[in-house]
């Protein structure tokens, strides 16, 4: 951590809110003092500061500090935003181009699923849905996906406050058969949607790693009709979506 004493408050509290977002788990008062070498007073000062304007958030023990989505919904502006956008829409059109149906890269956003990009397949029948748009975690596969790499606290967590309202027949409403899936998407490397939140349409999704580390940054999946592709089908691309998801990986930084 920078502890330049010329820094001035505006970038010291940037460098604070960078610490925590490296950090897996949410940060308690001593975790943030002795990670920053910043006094006590100051640290509790600054995270108090950033909690009233809405950057950061207690969690229900009040003693750990979590990202706020005001800060998540900024960097995913800056994701959708930089410069090396059109490289990853390049990708996924790449990617359509060799499956034939639809994929998109998408990424947590509070208790949802938010779609970054999207490149859709040529066929007629199909479910356009518009970067922006954001979908449920408990029954996309990318949300799914997500969930599954979580810390244990951080997933209990959102679980604990997230609706696992039913969309169709095949949606996982009980928390029990919801986390012995997760261990398995773990387990597999991927996560599939079988009609669970839209009939009809199938979904596989794999994590897009940030570089270097175990930490997904984002879900590239490949979403397609049943009638034209079925599950099964559908994971015979996971060869495919990988070596996209690792060429994807290189543009996060």
């Amino acid at each position: 951590m920078n502890t330049n004493t010329e820094t001035g408050p505006g970038l010291r509290l940037l460098e604070l809110l960078d610490l925590l977002a490296r950090e897996e788990t949410p940060q308690a008062l001593p975790e943030v003092v002795a990670k920053s070498g910043w006094p006590k007073p100051t640290v509790h000062r600054m995270l108090t500061q950033l909690e009233a304007g809405g950057w950061l958030v207690r969690e229900p023990d009040g003693r750990h500090f979590a990202l706020a989505p005001r800060l998540l919904r900024l960097s995913e502006a800056a994701l959708s935003s930089s410069t090396l956008q059109g490289v990853r829409h390049a990708v996924l059109r790449q990617l359509v181009n060799e499956v034939g149906e639809s994929c998109n890269l998408t990424a947590l956003s509070g208790a949802e699923v938010i779609y970054l990009d999207r490149v859709e397949s040529a066929f007629p029948l199909r479910m356009e849905l518009r970067p922006g748009t954001r979908v449920p975690a408990h029954c996309s596969a990318s949300g799914k996906l997500f969930l599954a790499w979580m810390g244990a606290r951080q997933r209990r967590t959102l679980l604990d406050g997230l609706d696992l309202r039913r969309y169709t027949a095949s949606t996982l409403t009980e928390r029990d058969a919801l986390e012995a899936e997760l261990d398995t998407i773990r387990r597999d490397g991927h996560a599939v949607d079988a009609e669970e939140f839209v009939e009809g349409l199938v979904c596989v999704a794999v994590p897009v790693f940030a570089p270097g580390q175990t930490t997904v940054r984002c879900a590239l999946a490949l979403q397609a009709p049943a009638a034209r592709m079925t599950l099964a089908q559908a994971r015979l691309q996971l060869p495919r979506l990988q070596t996209a998801a690792q060429a994807l990986a290189r543009t996060l930084g």
